[in-house]
């Protein structure tokens, strides 16, 4: 076993663990009145934009309504829900914008992120082979975005009389439906600033090297360099859209705790895709070894960026330096739940035993992917 792999076995381990934290099934309106399951999942981002896909629907009874979302839809693969109501003529939109506010304010304290993530529900098509029969003034029907965690084959949408339609996942459905999702990159974005954040108060990420590191003009630092990368399974259906990927790397600072550095990856959405970004992925200046491991991950929707952080936090700070990367003992092992191990769409591809002087093809441990890279050196100014 490499001597890396008890880090990417932790770092895994602690984000499976912060998804299994965020309750991913049951929506507010399946749930009996008063009971603490109703609470649970009016309150998780599923149940959240299923309570408002409910309400949007109910709204385009409203028919100039209805033509004010219609045409929106069709100009945009998607937008902001918020300020569609909030700049709605019609009165039924402008009756909606004070709920779909608070609903935004539910996804941000659900996900684990600040006040300041702003307005993060979204509305577009579930796919775009359905504008055409919208155009043509098909009755839409409005459903959340489904959870692409519990194995259903089937979701509920709501016609404007409320009605609940059941539809299967695995083509698109014949009549147009407007799915209520999440605006990922802007979530992502928030969410590693939370993660980054909470690290960092825990001693185990720093904003900028440590003390005793020369970053002179000569030196300037060493990077690895994502040349190319391309996935497998993004784990996205077809009505989820692009997948929000992002990458944790870890190893131990350089002040011999382990360390978590996040690396948002917008432009890593569709699989089977090629992509050249030439990304920094590896700052070797906030590491004491030449070794690093990287995991990347989908937020699917339901990902709690707090709850995560603190998983990480719980794990890693149970690993202590000893001159080397250590085996994870025992005892950690046997602490962590079996459901921790199951699959899980959030977990896309890893990658460990990363040096500074890596180069070329490298095959991501669940044969999901591959990213080749380079060393890059970059001058300071």
């Amino acid at each position: 076993m490499s001597t890396s792999t008890p880090l990417r076995t932790a770092l895994i381990g602690a984000v499976l663990a912060a998804t299994a934290l965020v309750p991913l099934q049951g929506t507010a309106l399946a749930a009996p009145s008063g009971t603490d399951t109703a609470a649970t999942a009016a309150s998780s981002v599923s149940g959240i934009e299923n309570a408002t896909a409910l309400a949007l629907a109910r709204s385009l009874a409203d028919p100039d309504w209805s033509r004010e979302v219609r045409r929106a839809a069709l100009a945009a693969d998607s937008v902001g829900l918020g300020a569609l109501a909030d700049d709605a003529t019609a009165s039924a939109g402008r009756r909606l914008a004070a709920r779909i506010t608070a609903a935004d304010r539910g996804v941000a304290t659900a996900k684990g992120l600040g006040g300041g993530a702003g307005s993060l529900l979204r509305l577009g098509l579930a796919d775009a082979s359905m504008k055409g029969r919208l155009a043509s003034g098909a009755a839409p029907l409005v459903a959340a975005a489904p959870s692409d965690d519990d194995g259903a084959r089937t979701f509920t949408a709501y016609d404007s009389r409320g009605r609940a339609h059941e539809l299967s996942l695995d083509s698109a459905p014949d009549r147009p439906v407007y799915l209520i999702d999440i605006d990922g990159a802007k979530a992502v974005a928030e969410g590693l600033k939370v993660i980054d954040k909470t690290l960092e108060s825990k001693g185990l990420g720093l904003s900028a090297p440590s003390a005793g590191t020369s970053l002179s003009a000569a030196s300037g630092i060493d990077t690895t360099r994502i040349d190319s990368v391309r996935l497998g399974d993004v784990q996205e259906p077809f009505f989820k859209g692009d997948a929000e990927i992002f990458t944790l790397v870890t190893g131990f600072g350089k002040d011999g705790k382990p360390r978590v550095d996040t690396v948002e990856m917008p432009y890593l959405n569709k699989e089977d895709t090629t992509y050249y970004p030439g990304q920094v992925l590896v700052n070797w200046s906030n590491y004491k070894y030449d070794m690093a491991d990287a995991v990347m991950m989908e937020d699917d929707g339901d990902t709690n960026y707090q709850a995560l952080a603190k998983a990480i936090a719980a794990v890693l700070l149970t690993i202590t330096d000893q001159g080397a990367y250590i085996p994870l003992v025992d005892a950690l092992l046997d602490a962590i739940p079996t459901n921790w191990w199951t699959d899980d769409p959030d977990y896309v591809e890893s990658w460990y035993t990363l040096a500074k002087s890596s180069s070329g093809q490298r095959n991501g441990a669940a044969g999901n992917g591959w990213m080749t890279v380079s060393p890059y050196h970059v001058p300071e100014l």
